[in-house]
């Protein structure tokens, strides 16, 4: 069985009880074992603010960015290893392992090539600044310099690679040392990423670390000028945003938390129109890639109220098509749920919300996966609910099952009333729209677009080049309001932000413009 290592100070860290296993979720069969038993927290710490800080903050953007380059390219060349690895570890297809390891060498090459076009410069203005007093002489500007502690980040079992790669391109592009926390269940894959990259030697010492197993105390170390960015349950991330230390320091946090994102379809579209196409090719992506283990997976579908029958009908076709089993089988099309405890949430969670909606598709209880042992494996169908009077329903707007299901909801057609009920989850990370007037635009931006951290507009015009609203790109922001954690990643620079200080600088022109450059 492969003992999974921490990499602190260093050097690498094989703890000797305490172990947690790790299971292949298609046999339920133990495949490795993780523990940070042995873990110095306090020198582990101390290592990172101490070497990796000063060091990265010495560098340029540029040079930076050479390291975040470096480092997409270490993975991309072991992607086929990795591909295999997260099958393994995970029970994804091998079209979704690609999609969480793509999207992790991806999101480093976007920051490696931003960082090269910040240039020579450690920090930056961030304006143009103002002037203060009688003549230019006294001026002032804001800028932002990297804070002087060390990131830590608690990543989700969903997205080991990518969870990895996009927190740590912020900070080690704004001159932060990283500690990474993977969740244990995935937490393989994440640190056969962590040795890639320590074998490539591109970063500097104290710059990167791993933590595989519990966090011991590491997070009551956290202080005035620590971050902290955790991404999971709404529950979990209240207890920890709530430490004492964290408050007292006011310690930055972001939180990326539960999630019940929406797709809006407008009134009356086209059936042999694009739009039409695309909304029922993302929705039923959105339910069965990663096997709807995604923070951005469409949990409502709101839809006309006398359209709904004919998107029922259009949607229950799709989803019959799916094969869930082992996916080393290739006419599998999705896996098992990561974890036991995930299957079961899945099962309680869609009891709750038959509570309200109808089941439609699917059983919500688990079924045998194709290629697999009867009775073995966490595997969980697509499951399909359908509200008639979403209003009423408030366990569908309060109750996310992180799995594949999804309920419909009929709204009047007027998408400033679609707009409002969007709203009753208390905020989202995304909502994807689909619609082919501006004027629907502006009806749903003025109702209610702040709720979500990021609107997804699909339309006939842009239908080829539309990734997917389940997709998160580096160059746009990714957070959302309310429960949705409160927090903001990537947005291009806006996601060096969270690792910054914007520092109010005035004085002698002259002065502060040399200083803005170096």
């Amino acid at each position: 069985m492969k003992t999974l290592r921490s990499y602190v100070q260093g050097r690498w860290v094989q703890a000797d009880s305490d172990f947690v296993p790790l299971h292949n979720p298609c046999t339920e069969e133990p495949i490795a074992q993780a523990s940070s038993r042995g873990v110095d927290f306090g020198a582990a710490y101390d290592h990172a603010r101490d070497k990796g800080g000063p060091a990265l903050r010495e560098m340029s953007f540029a040079q930076r960015g050479e390291l975040l380059s470096s480092m997409s390219k270490a993975l991309y060349a072991k992607r086929e290893e990795l591909i295999e690895l997260s099958r393994l570890n995970t029970g994804v297809t091998r079209k979704d392992a690609k999609f969480d390891l793509d999207g992790a060498t991806f999101t480093l090459s976007y920051y490696g090539k931003l960082g090269a076009s910040l240039g020579d410069r450690r920090w930056f203005a961030e304006d143009e600044g103002a002037q203060l007093g009688r003549s230019p002489r006294f001026w002032g500007r804001h800028l932002r310099l990297p804070r002087g502690g060390v990131a830590v980040h608690v990543n989700a079992f969903n997205f080991p690679a990518w969870g990895l790669a996009e927190k740590a391109a912020c900070a080690i592009l704004a001159g932060m040392p990283v500690i990474s926390k993977p969740a244990t269940s995935s937490a393989w894959v994440a640190e056969r990423c962590a040795e890639i990259l320590v074998e490539a030697g591109t970063l500097p010492d104290g710059a990167f670390s791993l933590i595989c197993g519990s966090t011991g105390d590491l997070l009551r170390r956290l202080g005035e000028y620590d971050v902290f960015a955790f991404t999971g349950s709404a529950d979990t991330a209240l207890r920890l945003r709530g430490q004492p230390n964290l408050l007292a320091a006011n310690t930055r946090v972001n939180i990326e938390a539960d999630s019940l994102n929406a797709a809006v379809l407008a009134p009356g579209l086209d059936r042999d129109g694009e739009t039409w196409n695309v909304f029922l090719r993302d929705v039923e992506r959105e339910i069965i890639q990663k096997s709807g283990q995604k923070c951005t997976a469409v949990r409502r579908i709101f839809v006309p109220r006398d359209e709904l029958d004919e998107v029922q009908a259009a949607l229950c076709e799709r989803l019959s098509g799916a094969a869930v089993g082992d996916p080393r089988d290739p006419d599998v099309t999705m896996g098992p749920l990561a974890t036991e405890r995930q299957l079961h949430d899945a099962v309680e969670g869609v009891k709750k919300l038959a509570g309200d909606a109808e089941i439609v598709h699917g059983s919500g209880q688990r079924v045998d996966g194709r290629g697999t042992p009867p009775g073995k494996g966490w595997f969980f169908a697509p499951t399909l609910l359908r509200s008639e009077d979403p209003s009423g329903a408030d366990m569908v707007h309060r109750h996310e099952v992180f799995g594949p299901v999804s309920t419909l909801c009929a709204y009047s057609g007027d998408l400033g009333d679609a707009a409002e009920a969007v709203g009753w989850a208390r905020g989202t990370l995304v909502t994807s729209l689909y619609v082919d007037h501006p004027e629907g635009l502006v009806e749903y931006l003025t109702a209610g677009g702040a709720t979500s951290g990021r609107l997804y507009v699909a339309s006939k015009k842009v239908a080829p080049q539309l990734p997917g609203s389940g997709t998160t790109l580096p160059a746009m922001l990714h957070g959302g309001p309310g429960r949705a954690g409160g927090g903001e990643e990537l947005g291009g620079i806006s996601g060096l932000l969270l690792y910054q200080q914007r520092v109010a600088v005035t004085g002698d022109r002259a002065l502060l413009d040399r200083a803005g450059a170096a």
